[in-house]
Formats: C-alpha cells, structure tokens, sequence
C-alpha cells in the first residue's frame, strides 16, 4: 500500500497533502447553487408584478409596463402610508411624483420661466422669444392633469411641455398651480382656473407680458382637459369679459362621471396608468364622495333608469348615436334597471356640467371657439373625447379630432430619457402643429 505524504500546517496540525483549505469567503457550491434559485425566483417575480397583457398596437410595450409597474407601487406605497395612519393617500402619492420631478423655474436663451400668482392663484408663466416683426405674441393657459389630485405645473414633465410650446409658438403660456384634492374638492379646482385665467385675461396684463388679446387658447390634459373644458364653457357664458377665446385644445379629456361602460371603458377596463376602477375613484375624490359607492358605479348603478335626475342627462351622451360603428363594434350599453338612487342623493355634482362639461346645454356648446381634441385608442377615456367632439360638430363648432391608434392615457407628457415613448414625442409635435396653425 503507497504511502500518502502528508504535510505540517502551522499550529502543529499534520494533514494529507491532497487537502486543500477552503479559502475564507469563497463560496462553496452549495451557497452558489441557492443564491441562483433564490436570484432567478427573483426575476421571476419581477416579471410577473411588472408583465401585463397588453395589445401590440400600443406604443413601446415594455416600457409602458415598466412604468405602470412604477406608478402601481407609488400607489402601493401611498396606500400603505394612509393605512398607518402618516398621511392621506393622495397626499403620499403626489409627495412621492413630485419629489421625484419637480423643476425649479429654470430660464433658457429662448424662454423666460417665473413662478407668480395671478389674483391668489400659483402660475408658472413661459415667455417665448417675440417673432420677427410680430411685437405682439400669442398665448395658451395650461391645465395639468392628474385626477384633481397629484401633479403640479412645476413638475418636469409639464415644465418641458410648456417649454417647447413657448419656444415653437413664441407665445406666453401660463400654467396654472391649482390646488388639489384632498386639501380642496370640487368646484375649488373650477374656481382657481377660472380665477387666474380671468386675471390673465385683464387688458393691463395682456400688455404687461405683450400678448395679443385676439390670440388667446385654453388647454389641458386629462382632468386638465376637463377643467380647460369646464373653463371654456364658463369664460364663453361670460358677458362681462371682453377678452374672448380663440381656441381649446383638450387632451385625452375626461368630460362625464355618467356612464363607465362606454366602449372604451368597456375595452380599457385594466388598461395601464389608467384602469376603470382608479378613474371612478378619481371621480370620488374630487367630489368628496364615499368609497362604498366605487363598485356600483363601475356597473351605472349610480344613473339607472330609476334616477330621474340621470335619465334625460343620458340621453346627451348616448354612445350608440354619438359614436361610429367602428368603435362601438359589439359592445352593449349597460343601463340598469334599477339601481341605487342614494349616489346622486348624495353626490349630486355627477351631475353637474361644470364636473361633467359633456353633458351641458346645446346652447353653451354653441358659443365654444374652435376646438382640438386628442385621444388615444388604449385609453377608458377616449370616447368621452370622441362624444364630445361629436356634441361640438352638431352646434356648429369647428373640431379637429385627432386620434392616435398606439396611444395610451397620459402618452403625451412622456417625451424625454426614461420615459420617452416614440407616440408621446408624436402626440406633442401634432398638439403643437395644431396650435402653430390655429392660434
């Protein structure tokens, strides 16, 4: 039998020569082989909290669910904040989107930033570069979006939209700091816009910042678009403002709380940014309303046929008449025979043009400037635009629809590194054409 040699380590222990020492710290292959599962379990439930199903018409898939997944656990963590008790959700939730954007009022060689008030009201206003031979320069009064209660006007996204618009037009846009929900409810929202934007409207403010009364448009996004709405509707009716509107532009707008199952709704209903059951809870938030009442609305139990108060109101935003085959395609009304009585009771403003500016009078929508508005096809809210569009045609208003089949809501603040999507750098270049051209 050979011998093994065997060697003297320090100490005074003698071992066979063919035993090696593990080095301190190196991994063995077992720690090796569970720090793999445990990394790929890992991945694997990134990829199942971050993978929606989303069509593939849709801009840049995978970015969109990226973020959504961002804005998802934004919210969960708002959410859990409110349920400790630290804060209101909203409050959380907005603390957290601005704290990750805000801008500070940063001038450029083109445009002039300031953050003012106008009449008590935070604006931040964009003074573009006069043009060559034009002394007197054209305007937009912004609204940001964010359901009446997150954003800001100083946030990036809405700073460089405002930017661009400023510089391309060599106009004055303001942009206006509204107050939001839950410190303020409806119609606080209504009241600030139509509070600054009477102010701007002011002869001695036109010629402070070198605007052109003749060449004046109102616009906004999302719940921005619902408030440029509800504005227009009101400066129009107006007979002591002499300064009138020249245009709106309303994006992806939300113009009604009467009817979730629209075609879009129905299609969209877990849409990305913007599901169904967010959007009605947006809608009980602003109206100070009782979250017991979400599920009933999702289903129109809130404006069924026993509810009087809802059932001529309906009549103006019949989606079967108002909207073409082709976006209707198989999808039913969903009207309820009977339903809860006590939503309207008790949240009234659902009916109201000033929240829901869809439903207003024929003789109002009459007196609206010419209008653009914007919708995107993955989006719960493009037939509240595609309606309204319709209601503005049939009273004689000039409307330019412009719809884009790879939208999704909210896709046209999303322009810059990370979040640049290829349908939002086209949807603000369209906006801003439509604007050149008319305004």
């Amino acid at each position: 039998m050979s011998r093994r040699p065997w060697q003297k380590l320090a100490g005074g222990l003698w071992v066979a020569s063919s035993f090696r020492p593990q080095p301190a710290g190196e991994p063995t292959p077992g720690r090796m082989k569970s720090s793999c599962v445990l990394l790929t379990a890992l991945v694997a439930l990134a990829a199942y909290y971050i993978y929606i199903p989303l069509p593939s018409s849709v801009s840049d898939p995978w970015k969109l669910m990226l973020l959504d997944a961002t804005f998802r656990t934004a919210q969960q963590v708002s959410n859990l904040i409110h349920y400790l008790g630290l804060s209101h959700r909203l409050l959380a939730l907005n603390f957290i989107i601005v704290s990750l954007s805000k801008k500070s009022a940063w001038s450029s060689a083109q445009v002039k930033v300031t953050d003012t008030d106008f009449d008590g009201v935070e604006v931040r206003v964009f003074e573009g570069s006069p043009k060559p031979g034009e002394p007197l320069k054209r305007s937009v009064v912004y609204i940001h979006g964010g359901g009446w209660a997150l954003a800001s006007a100083k946030i990036r996204y809405y700073d460089e939209l405002c930017a661009a618009v400023a510089e391309e037009l060599n106009a004055v846009v303001v942009s206006i700091e509204y107050r939001l929900v839950p410190k303020v409810y409806f119609p606080a929202q209504i009241n600030d816009v139509v509070r600054a934007t009477k102010y701007f409207l002011q002869p001695e403010v036109l010629h402070k910042y070198s605007v052109d009364p003749d060449r004046i448009g109102i616009s906004g996004d999302s719940a921005g678009g619902n408030l440029a709405a509800a504005l227009g509707q009101q400066i129009s009716q107006d007979a002591n403002l002499k300064n009138k509107l020249k245009v709106q532009a309303l994006i992806y707008p939300v113009l009604q709380a009467l009817d979730f199952n629209t075609p879009s709704y129905q299609q969209n209903v877990n849409s990305p940014i913007l599901p169904r059951y967010v959007m009605v809870k947006y809608w009980v938030d602003y109206l100070k309303g009782n979250y017991d009442f979400v599920e009933a609305m999702t289903v129109n139990n809130h404006t069924s046929l026993d509810v009087e108060e809802a059932v001529a109101l309906r009549a103006r935003l019949n989606w079967t008449a108002l909207l073409p085959p082709s976006v209707t395609k198989n999808y039913k009304p969903v009207v309820q025979t009977a339903g809860n009585a006590r939503i309207i009771q008790e949240i009234p403003e659902l009916l109201d043009a000033r929240s829901a500016p869809l439903i207003a009078d024929q003789e109002v929508l009459q007196q609206l400037p010419k209008t653009y508005i914007l919708t995107c096809e993955h989006d719960v809210l493009r037939d509240d635009g595609l309606m309204y569009a319709k209601r503005l045609e049939s009273a004689g208003v000039e409307v330019t629809l412009d719809h884009f089949e790879d939208g999704f809501h909210g896709c046209m603040i999303f322009t810059s590194w990370p979040t640049n999507f290829s349908v939002g750098i086209r949807t603000r270049n369209s906006y801003i054409k439509w604007l050149d051209q008319n305004l």
